[in-house]
């Protein structure tokens, strides 16, 4: 067995040493709170550090968050493992505010990347993990998120992951077959098209078994970092007494927590629990009802977002969506 390795570092750097190790190109335009995972990136390759393939990461600097996000398109179309870094406190309403609220994940939901959600230094690496090893094998973008300032600039000590055994990890034959998807001048391809209704919605249909397959992919990726490191990691998980009638659901930091507060609890003689939520898209009714107790009478579900004028905020929603038509069904509650 490979000797455990620990570092000191905040939740930034926990992700963007792994992302790092996966990426040939960074598109990159520092923001707060994500610049230091641009700036790492920056560093890390004018010193010539060396991915897990071992090159260094090439790393375009653009003049906004619109160019980097173009740069990114391009290069992946080129064939390129590429990574971006971002943060988008800019949809705040009245007043700027910078410190984890979600509003701009939740702005993210119908762009088809799935998201996974962190709530820790610890999970900020190994969630990164996971995020880049599902993207190469489902050919579905991620998006890793966690929270800004609460997580991403918290310094903690963490067991770094193993290097050779994140390579060994890596589906070959998805990378080979995302190389061969490349624009190539010699066997060239139409993309980027104009279709009418009839047309255009058959290829939207057509996604949906890619989708589909993701909550298993995930699953998959998550059991190997698991058995890699000994922390247990599904994409939903629970946390709490096992014949629990009052239960939290809720992503992100504020999971830690809770967590601390049921303990609290359960000395005094309560029973409750908690369903923290990593793969928040695509949503899994399969892997949601695999970890939550039969028991449950009454669920909260804690979004940490508003959605002026919507019956409810995007995670109640999703819960309650659950639930719709089951007998007996536990009363959800945002």
């Amino acid at each position: 067995m490979a000797q455990k390795k620990f570092i000191t570092c905040d939740g930034n750097q926990a992700a963007s040493n792994i992302a790092y190790l996966f990426s040939e190109h960074a598109a990159i335009y520092p923001i707060t709170p994500s610049s230091t995972m641009a700036e790492n990136i920056d560093e890390w390759a004018a010193q010539g550090k060396k991915n897990l393939w071992g090159e260094t990461v090439k790393v375009t600097e653009m003049q906004s968050e619109a160019g980097a996000a173009g740069a990114v398109h391009g290069s992946l179309q080129a064939g390129a493992l590429t990574s971006t870094f971002t943060a988008s406190h800019a949809l705040a309403s009245h007043a700027l505010s910078i410190f984890g609220d979600h509003q701009d994940v939740m702005a993210c939901r119908q762009t088809g990347f799935a998201m996974l959600a962190s709530g820790s230094v610890q999970e900020a690496q190994d969630m990164a993990a996971v995020a880049h090893l599902s993207t190469i094998k489902s050919s579905i973008p991620f998006l890793h998120f966690f929270d800004g300032f609460r997580t991403s600039h918290e310094i903690q000590k963490i067991e770094a992951l193993d290097e050779d055994a994140l390579r060994g990890m890596v589906s070959q034959k998805a990378l080979d077959n995302f190389r061969a998807r490349a624009l190539n001048p010699d066997a060239p391809v139409t993309r980027g098209t104009a279709q009418n209704g009839d047309v255009y919605f058959q290829a939207v249909e057509s996604r949906n078994q890619a989708y589909d397959a993701i909550p298993d992919i995930v699953a998959r990726y998550m059991g190997e970092i698991s058995e890699l490191t000994g922390r247990c990691y599904r994409p939903f998980e629970y946390y709490g007494d096992p014949q629990a009638e009052n239960v939290i659901v809720a992503m992100g930091s504020v999971t830690e927590t809770i967590r601390e507060t049921i303990d609290y609890l359960a000395a005094k003689g309560h029973k409750y629990g908690l369903v923290t939520v990593h793969l928040y898209r695509p949503f899994s009714e399969k892997y949601f009802l695999k970890v939550l107790p039969a028991s449950v009478k009454k669920i909260a579900v804690l979004d940490r977002t508003k959605e002026p004028g919507a019956l409810g905020e995007p995670l109640f929603l999703d819960v309650r969506a659950l639930f719709q038509g089951k007998e007996n069904a536990p009363l959800v509650i945002g």
